[in-house]
């Protein structure tokens, strides 16, 4: 089934059964077509033996015979074939019937020796051959069958005739007779195709109807999980329907998820709490450094303070990205843009920003615009610049955040956007944070569906000029 191309190998359960059953179904139907035609020529030819046999022995003045070879128990007992088909006459002729333009059928030839041998007759000669009936015109004519046949007014439906002559003696006259040769192939054919269409109908649709059971629920499982891992938020639980191994399986899933809800909220409320207890006194402190003398020791003091309470913001706002509470709402992210970028120009910061069209993404702005923030103060950190561009583009609307800096290893850049990463070792906030801004910003993108990729930019001797850091969100 690999082998198969994608687009005609179909991606759901459904198709897929359904195609393997139908491929199943057309080579068993094949197979069973070759062997129904087979027994049915054979049964066809054993006939048009028979009865050659039985008219070159009764012209002999032999006995009449039932030849086993004969479907039906009787001389020229085939489908299609009536009463004058079995009157054809038989013909004594002086010369043998056989033309240089016929061909004989030796095989025929040797079933009708073998019919004769069992009636103890040993022809000096014996030829069968087949003739289109349009070159056995004069013989057909001198007949009533031909009359019968309306041979000459129109194209019969008979197209070939068996010919069998037998010569007894050695020289002596040729007992010629001919058997017509009824259209089977077709009421054959015909018979195949009905058969393998009502097979196809009953069964295929039986196991439509089946499968159709078993993906309906499957499919309503598969967005309930992509719903889940989307949102985080738990909704009523997911009806259990289709089979027993199904049924259980939602029922499982429904369990799951609502541990997993659990989780969440009390992450959430430890979260806060924790919050909520660590400020408290940090807020404490900042009042409490008021009445230090030393400017310089108030000012350190102040600005450690400043650094654990914006790290523990960074913390629970990374823990609480997954489960975000603004809702999402049409923005033009081209505007969104500019507005994060006047701050920093408000504060003299060298960041430039190239307008771009309009562009109305559904983002949640709050979360969306921290991520800029970070990608732009990462880049002022590293680089002294940042050069913030958007585009559209055909995987969607990327906002690019290019730097002058040393950029990042190669070897580094995936590992420089997991948590409490840092470009260099120190703590020092003025050299790199706690290393939470890219993996926040990573987690802001993909929570919108979208990507956070770093790359390093190269000029055009191939040394790295900087970074690029491209955040790209999907149009819809």
């Amino acid at each position: 089934m690999r082998g198969l191309p994608g687009r005609i190998w179909p991606k759901s359960l459904q198709g897929q059964m359904l195609l393997a059953v139908a491929l199943a179904l057309l080579l068993a139907q094949g197979f069973s077509a070759l062997l129904i035609y087979r027994a049915q020529a054979e049964r066809r030819e054993a006939a048009l033996i028979g009865t050659a046999a039985f008219r070159l022995l009764a012209a002999t003045g032999a006995r009449p015979f039932t030849p086993h070879h004969m479907p039906g128990g009787g001389p020229g007992a085939m489908p299609g074939m009536g009463p004058e088909f079995r009157r054809f006459p038989v013909e004594r002729v002086a010369t043998s019937p056989l033309r240089p333009e016929d061909d004989r059928v030796e095989r025929a030839e040797e079933a009708l020796r073998e019919v004769l041998a069992e009636q103890e007759r040993t022809p000096a000669d014996l030829i069968v051959l087949r003739r289109p009936i349009s070159e056995d015109g004069p013989a057909l004519r001198r007949t009533r069958l031909g009359e019968r046949l309306g041979f000459g007014r129109h194209r019969p439906a008979i197209r070939d005739v068996l010919v069998a002559a037998m010569q007894p003696d050695k020289g002596g006259d040729w007992i010629v007779t001919r058997v017509l040769i009824p259209p089977g192939e077709r009421s054959v054919i015909i018979s195949l195709i009905g058969q393998t269409l009502l097979i196809y109908g009953l069964l295929v649709g039986a196991i439509a109807l089946i499968l159709r059971r078993i993906s309906r629920p499957l499919a309503a499982l598969t967005a309930r999980v992509g719903r889940f891992a989307e949102t985080r938020d738990p909704a009523d639980p997911l009806e259990p329907e289709g089979p027993e191994d199904l049924r259980r399986l939602i029922e499982a899933h429904n369990a799951m998820e609502g541990r997993i809800a659990a989780m969440l909220d009390e992450k959430d409320v430890m979260l806060g709490a924790i919050g909520h207890d660590l400020k408290t006194p940090l807020a404490a402190l900042r009042v409490r450094i008021e009445s230090v003398e030393d400017e310089t020791e108030r000012r350190r003091m102040a600005q450690t303070i400043e650094d654990i309470a914006t790290s523990l913001d960074d913390i629970l706002s990374l823990a609480r990205v997954g489960r975000p509470t603004d809702p999402v709402e049409p923005t033009e992210l081209s505007a969104l843009v500019a507005s994060v970028v006047n701050e920093y120009e408000d504060m003299g910061d060298p960041v430039s920003f190239a307008e771009a069209g309009r562009m109305v993404l559904p983002i949640r702005a709050t979360w969306l615009r921290r991520a800029l923030r970070n990608l732009v103060s990462n880049a002022l950190r590293y680089g002294k610049v940042a050069r913030v561009t958007l585009e559209r583009g055909p995987s969607g609307a990327s906002v690019r955040v290019e730097d002058d800096g040393p950029g990042i290893a190669e070897a580094e850049i995936a590992q420089m956007m997991e948590p409490f990463t840092r470009g260099e070792a120190s703590r020092n906030r003025d050299t790199g944070g706690a290393g939470l801004g890219l993996a926040l910003a990573r987690a802001i993108a993909e929570q919108h569906g979208g990507t956070l990729v770093l790359a390093n930019r190269r000029d055009q001797a191939g040394t790295v000029a900087g970074l690029d850091a491209a955040l790209t969100l999907p149009l819809t």
